[in-house]
């Protein structure tokens, strides 16, 4: 589907509000795949401008058959930020999602690993280096990847973009590009930065500020799916849950830091959060482990 008001569309979200190529890619598909059901069901009303509040609920019910409930969500908030765009450059009247309602979403608690097992996991590259397992630059390439995602928080695709200009070593902290364009400073601690040091001592690399800090063995820099690979061995190495992903080493970062008295704000924007609410799912993990402490503990419990 091609249409003026789609391009006019997706171009605001790339350029205006800066969202992420995947959200750019759902809220199209979301557009698109409304645009052919309208075609099919509603052949006397299927311009995208003449939908009416009817035929989103009827899309959405049949919807709601086929698609997972998170996914049902993603195609629903595409939609709405459609007819917003077209509302707010005039050429609908009114949002035919205006007060429609969907199930709501389920908000499991993050998992994560315990400091103990962080530990373990973190000490893997080094074990199987010492077992022959690995080579040297594996080993401490592999152990700057962990220390990296857990002392500083990063999503895979900030680690994996991160360039040693990105680095200030002196200060211990990294410059990433995060979710929206949006650029913050994060502090990774001592330990990754002694790790680095220590990387770039005994692999010196030509045209060091302009290079990857990850990369496989030939130079070329590792890819998002290549880090989880990494962690599935070391996971293994360690005798820790297979299911865990470099976001889940995210929410450790995030839980150690409030167990450990970090305040919630200050967690929020060195997670790079845009807003507060999205970081307090992890104050729930805390209070949950802390009630189970309780429990298991006190004699009134």
């Amino acid at each position: 589907m091609q249409s003026p008001e789609l391009e006019a569309f997706i171009t605001h979200l790339t350029l205006e509000r800066r969202l992420s190529a995947n959200t750019v890619r759902n809220y199209r598909q979301a557009v698109v795949r409304f645009s052919e059901w309208l075609e099919k069901n509603m052949p006397e009303s299927s311009s995208l401008k003449v939908a009416q509040p009817i035929h989103v609920r009827s899309y959405i019910v049949d919807l709601g058959r086929i698609l997972a409930r998170r996914t049902l969500h993603i195609h629903v908030s595409g939609l709405k930020a459609f007819y917003g765009f077209m509302r707010l450059k005039g050429i609908v009247e009114l949002n035919p999602l205006t007060g429609l309602s969907v199930p709501k979403l389920d908000k499991p608690l993050p998992k994560f690993l315990t400091q103990v097992q962080m530990i373990f996991l973190l000490q893997a590259p080094a074990k199987l280096w010492k077992q022959g397992k690995l080579s040297e630059f594996d080993a401490l390439r592999d152990s700057l990847m962990l220390e990296l995602l857990y002392g500083g928080g990063l999503r895979v695709s900030e680690l994996c973009n991160l360039d040693f200009a990105h680095v200030d070593i002196e200060q211990g902290v990294v410059r990433v590009m995060g979710k929206g364009q949006k650029e913050r400073i994060c502090p990774v601690g001592s330990v990754a930065v002694d790790c680095l040091r220590t990387f770039i001592e005994r692999f010196k690399l030509e045209n060091m500020s302009s290079s990857p800090v990850l990369t496989l063995i030939g130079g070329r820099r590792m890819k998002p799916r290549q880090v989880q690979k990494r962690l599935k061995l070391h996971l293994s190495a360690a005798e820790l849950p297979l299911d865990m992903t470099p976001h889940k080493l995210r929410h450790s970062f995030a839980t150690h830091l409030l167990d450990n008295g970090a305040d919630l704000r200050a967690v929020q924007e060195l997670l790079g959060h845009a807003n507060l609410s999205t970081t307090q799912i992890y104050t729930h993990v805390s209070v949950k482990r802390l009630k189970e402490a309780h429990n298991q503990a006190h004699p009134r419990a």
